[in-house]
């Protein structure tokens, strides 16, 4: 569910509505509907020149500016790509006279989390999350909050694998209070701290999407919602080697998202299998083992036994 104190937004747009911009005279036509939320629509639509791009409109001035301006802040971070890329931005004047602001952005393509997991390995997942807290330590150190973090807004482009985020709906800057959320990722619904914008809501949100994607069906709060979540990442196999970095998060005990990273940093270094020792001749090298000791040890006495047989017969016979 989304924010209850949130209206939604919606712009009903039908596949093939073409929409002009009234000031910068591009034309999109509509293919179909990405989403909607709290703050307005998301669509497929397809420029005059080809391109497909993701056109996001709503009937709140307000609110699409404020996310044209995140937008622009992620775009001035150097080697970064934070966020879709800002294409336009303009008003649309519908038959009726009516006038909804709607902007463009990079169209990511790729994988959900979840379909990709499912095809690639589960070991996929520490990877992806220490790619996606890479890039919420840029967007914590621009002054901002993603909020809205959850399996829908976050997608796995290909060519190589990054896990990317694909709408900016709900990102709110640090000390505010968050203005939009999904129950099962918020923390105050689990009564595990505030609705306040800060770095470590972000994490609490991540580990749900961990959680979430263990738990495809989600799960009921109980009447201990903290002892919940623990209980649930004990129990989920899958999500075993980061049992100890996923309940720090869900504590609230990260301050940061680097601090976060570490952690799975060495889970999964710990996790990799160990070489074998190889000889200066580049061959791999046995492990020496106590059954293979006594292998040997047999190999040496029948040569023993083999060589003394042929000295009595050369000598005696």
């Amino acid at each position: 569910m989304m924010n209850q104190t949130l209206k939604n937004s919606e712009v009903n747009l039908k596949p093939g509505t073409v929409i002009t911009g009234k000031w910068n005279k591009k034309s999109y036509h509509i293919h179909a509907c990405l989403g909607q939320g709290a703050i307005g629509s998301v669509y497929l639509a397809k420029q005059s020149d080809q391109k497909m791009v993701a056109l996001k409109i709503s009937d709140k001035t307000a609110s699409i500016t404020t996310e044209v301006n995140v937008l622009k802040s992620l775009a001035k971070v150097q080697g970064s790509t934070l966020g879709p890329s800002l294409f336009d931005v303009d008003d649309w004047i519908d038959r009726r006279g009516q006038c909804y602001p709607f902007y463009t952005m990079e169209y990511v393509r790729g994988n959900e989390l979840r379909s990709f997991l499912r095809s690639r390995g589960d070991q996929w997942l520490g990877l992806l999350f220490i790619q996606l807290l890479e890039d919420l330590e840029r967007l914590h150190q621009q002054g901002w909050v993603f909020g809205d973090l959850k399996i829908d807004n976050l997608i796995v482009a290909s060519s190589p694998p990054k896990l990317r985020w694909i709408d900016v709906g709900g990102t709110t800057q640090i000390g505010r209070s968050i203005k939009e959320y999904t129950e099962f990722y918020d923390r105050g619904y689990w009564q595990a701290g505030s609705r306040k914008a800060d770095p470590s809501y972000d994490l609490f949100a991540l580990a749900m999407v961990a959680l979430h994607y263990a738990y495809p069906n989600q799960f009921d709060r109980g009447s201990h919602p903290s002892k919940t979540l623990i209980e649930k990442v004990k129990s989920a196999r899958l999500l075993a080697p980061y049992q100890d970095c996923l309940r720090k998060a869900l504590q609230g005990r990260y301050q940061s998202s680097e601090a976060m990273k570490k952690d799975l940093n060495k889970i999964l270094l710990q996790s990799q299998p160990k070489r074998e020792p190889v000889q200066n001749s580049g061959k791999r090298q046995r492990p020496i083992t106590k059954f293979s000791a006594k292998l040997a040890w047999l190999e040496s006495l029948i040569i023993l036994i083999i060589a003394s047989l042929f000295w009595i017969i050369y000598y005696f016979i």
